[in-house]
């Protein structure tokens, strides 16, 4: 059994979940929500390589209630861009970054967040990394952003705003810190994930 396989697991459970040390995004959040604040905030994530990334929607209480992204995040290690896209919408520059293959940009189940983000403003996107291919290429069956925190990196993530109100005219800083850490906690993962690998 060579050493990657003695460290990773397949799943976790619930309750072991429980027992781990609750963390979270401990650096600046930063709410993008004025359009000329979009450009100083893409020139600062395209000085780095690679980010975290994630979305966050109003939850549908409702058959047929569907709402659009109402918040895109992108972190780094330090900083956390969170940009409130009904605000924004989604600039040229902002397509720029998602499109750029260079950059890369890793999360969990992204899929439906670039189907929806695609949905307000068409743009081909590039340089995404699906964590999930990666973690289950390593043979994880547990691959939810919280089961892979835990998995891969040994503390637990809370999803207690997941259903919050995303479009609320003023984030809570508990929104804020569930958004960021998201993000912040898909960009662990993916570094994770690469330090296995090599």
């Amino acid at each position: 059994m060579s050493e990657m396989e003695e460290i990773i697991r397949e799943s976790i459970t619930r309750e072991e979940i429980a027992g781990l040390p609750l963390r979270q995004f401990g650096g600046e959040m930063i709410v993008v929500e004025k359009p000329e604040m979009v450009r100083q905030a893409v020139q600062e994530l395209t000085s780095h390589r690679v980010l975290g990334f994630d979305t966050e929607t109003k939850p549908s209480f409702r058959k047929g209630d569907n709402h659009q992204v109402a918040l895109l995040q992108l972190s780094t290690h330090d900083k956390a861009f969170l940009f409130r896209v009904k605000k924004t919408g989604l600039p040229v520059e902002v397509r720029r970054l998602l499109s750029d293959a260079s950059l890369l940009k890793a999360g969990v189940a992204i899929r439906d967040d670039l189907k929806a983000l695609q949905k307000i403003t068409p743009f081909k996107p590039s340089g995404f990394i699906e964590l999930q291919e990666q973690a289950q290429k390593m043979g994880i069956k547990d691959f939810s952003l919280k089961k892979l925190c835990a998995i891969l990196l040994g503390f637990r993530i809370s999803k207690s705003q997941q259903l919050s109100n995303w479009e609320a005219e003023q984030l809570t800083v508990q929104q804020m810190a569930y958004a960021a850490t998201d993000a912040w906690a898909s960009l662990l993962i993916f570094e994770k994930l690469q330090q296995l690998q090599s």
